[in-house]
């Protein structure tokens, strides 16, 4: 399981948006958001870049860490 730490997050939608823009990129799987903690945890079937998953977070209206 990889982690990200994220910064903007406030409420339950936010987590859901975090979790919908991970779980699109093709190779993420078991995507978990911690609204707490501020970080989201999932597992990669395949490499994915760090920047394709910090632009996909980004562009959820969040900021990685």
């Amino acid at each position: 399981m990889k982690s990200i730490k994220i910064k903007g997050m406030s409420c339950q939608h936010c987590v859901m948006a975090v979790s919908k823009a991970l779980s699109a990129l093709d190779g993420v799987k078991d995507v978990k958001v911690d609204l707490n903690s501020g970080v989201a945890t999932y597992e990669e079937v395949k490499a994915v870049d760090p920047n394709v998953i910090a632009a996909a977070i980004k562009k959820a209206g969040f900021e990685v860490v």
